[in-house]
């Protein structure tokens, strides 16, 4: 057992290789996080000076998003070099620190690792371009252009415009999903998968218990650079980009979601399983096929543990309904995977304001959240019922956004700094002047706030986190007996010795549901669960759950 596996065990981190399976994922977003050095960008020992907040939630882990090394022109998510610290969130001691801290705090740590594509600036791409037969000619996704100048195929870039972009050096295109400064590595390379592992390796022999794999379907690309099809109008929509973006044109066909794909995530699983009690989520960007991928990944022990699709990150009102036909449809194509669920990351509107929520709504769809199977990711500020900020145009930083200003706001809104005080215009995040302004409107509903406030809505998330890990069969049961009838969704939950019934009347008017045979009897009071009744109908208030266990 090597030193890092050691203070794991110290700790009981290794004791559950499981662990995963049902966890409560708690997102940083370490640019907005806490500033602990006054430059205006959180930073690494801001998140350990953070870390007994963290704890007092009640969730299993943190995902932290990108803190290495990066041109920035996309934060992080364009990576210069995979095995240091952006100075600007602090260096790899800062890192060490805070592995150690989370784990005193029985926190295990999951970094975010962009191995789609890397930054236009990281060595591996400079060597690559320089000319087409050194080392690294082929380790990014080079093609010819047409007899008439133009790209090899119509691939499209999510941030809008061709995917791919002329290179003078080798007179070549390079393929892009993203921005031109975030050239796509070629997974058909089997040095450059070589390489990708080796980060993995680097980043678990510092302690990391896991990792959050950035658009896991786009690793590897079709080798005939086959066109897309076009896209029907009908089946369009902008769950992974914007309405005005033609990117939702076409059926990404052969520009991602490959089976050569999972090949890799054979050969990552297995390097994970070089270290005890390791997990991997991956992200799932597709508007059509995203359940069916996390199906295909996290099936059986050769994918990642679990994944996320994009189907509750959407602008689709949350209804009985609409959450009843997710379900279905994940029992159908991925009963045999994990799914970890999510209503707001760093990538999305702020679900508060993505699906208009009353304070009531907000506490009954996160009983919902923390009942469902499979696991769960929240998005820092999240447990403070942060609506999305108005970041005027002139404060914009994200690429996204600039582009398609106003048709799409972009990513800024739920980016903003997290706020601890609402005593300054910082929030408590940092003494300078934050990378984006902190809204007005978030400051009275800072921590401190809520902290004195028993009715806070940071109370709730507390109370269901405690609830959801005081009853096990929420980690790793079944999920049985769904119905959605009108505005109520119910479903059964079995496992761990327990079974338990769950309803949630989705609306702003009251409604009814019938228990199933059986005697139950009513749990989850302090997150107003409606009591049961000896006729067996539960009358439930606006958006009013009710959590009955079953005693015989």
């Amino acid at each position: 057992m090597n030193a890092v596996a050691q203070m794991r065990a110290a700790k009981g981190l290794a004791a559950d290789a499981d662990w995963w399976r049902g966890a409560v994922i708690y997102q940083i977003y370490p640019r907005s996080f806490q500033d602990s050095n006054g430059d205006g960008i959180g930073d690494l020992l801001g998140i350990v000076e953070r870390m007994p907040y963290i704890a007092s939630l009640g969730v299993d882990a943190i995902w932290i998003s990108p803190f290495f090394t990066s041109p920035m022109k996309d934060f992080g998510y364009d990576v210069s070099d995979y095995c240091d610290v952006d100075p600007m969130f602090g260096t790899l001691a800062d890192f060490d620190a805070l592995i150690e801290t989370a784990h005193i705090y029985g926190l295990r740590v999951m970094i975010d690792l962009v191995l789609s594509h890397t930054s236009d600036q990281h060595p591996w791409f400079a060597e690559s371009r320089a000319s087409r037969d050194n080392d690294k000619a082929d380790w990014y996704v080079w093609a010819d252009p047409k007899p008439d100048g133009t790209p090899p195929n119509n691939w499209l870039s999510i941030f809008g415009g061709s995917g791919w972009q002329w290179d003078a050096r080798r007179c070549q295109y390079y393929l892009h999903n993203f921005l031109t400064s975030q050239p796509d590595l070629n997974f058909h390379c089997r040095a450059v998968q070589d390489a990708l592992l080796d980060v993995g390796r680097f980043w678990l022999d510092r302690g990391v218990d896991g990792f959050r794999l950035d658009t896991i379907n786009f690793y590897t690309h079709d080798a005939e650079l086959r066109d897309n099809p076009p896209l029907p109008p009908e089946d369009r929509n902008d769950t992974i980009a914007p309405a005005v973006n033609p990117y939702n044109h076409q059926r990404h066909l052969y520009s991602k979601n490959q089976p050569e794909n999972l090949e890799f995530l054979a050969r990552f699983r297995g390097m994970m399983e070089e270290y005890p009690a390791i997990a991997a989520v991956g992200e799932v960007g597709d508007a059509q096929y995203g359940l069916e991928i996390l199906g295909q990944y996290t099936a059986g022990e050769t994918g990642v543990h679990m994944c996320y699709a994009f189907e509750f990150l959407s602008k689709e009102a949350l209804t009985a309904t609409r959450v009843s036909e997710v379900l279905t449809k994940v029992a159908d194509v991925a009963a045999d995977g994990w799914a970890c669920w999510a209503f707001s990351n760093h990538d999305v509107m702020r679900h508060v304001t993505r699906w208009d929520l009353t304070p009531g709504a907000q506490r009954g769809i996160l009983t919902l959240l923390m009942c469902l199977r499979g696991s769960v990711c929240l998005y820092q500020g999240e447990e403070l019922g942060l609506p999305e900020a108005d970041v005027a145009f002139d404060d914009l930083q994200d690429p996204y956004g600039i582009e398609f200003w106003p048709e799409f706001k972009g990513r800024d809104g739920c980016r903003t700094p997290m706020v601890w005080q609402s005593d300054n215009q910082t929030g408590g995040f940092s003494a300078a002047r934050p990378w984006l302004p902190v809204s007005s409107e978030h400051l009275n509903m800072a921590v401190s706030a809520q902290e004195q406030a028993p009715d806070a809505v940071l109370h709730h998330y507390r109370k269901a986190l405690a609830f959801r890990r005081n009853h096990k069969v929420f980690a790793k049961g079944t999920l049985s007996g769904l119905k959605a009838e009108g505005d109520v969704l119910s479903f059964v939950r079995e496992g761990a010795g327990e079974t338990v019934f769950y309803a949630l009347n989705m609306s702003d008017t009251p409604g009814v549901v019938d228990l199933p045979a059986g005697n139950w009897t009513q749990i989850g009071a302090e997150l107003n669960s409606a009591g049961t009744s000896p006729d067996g109908r539960v009358h439930l208030g606006p958006w009013q759950p009710c959590i009955a266990l079953k005693t015989a």
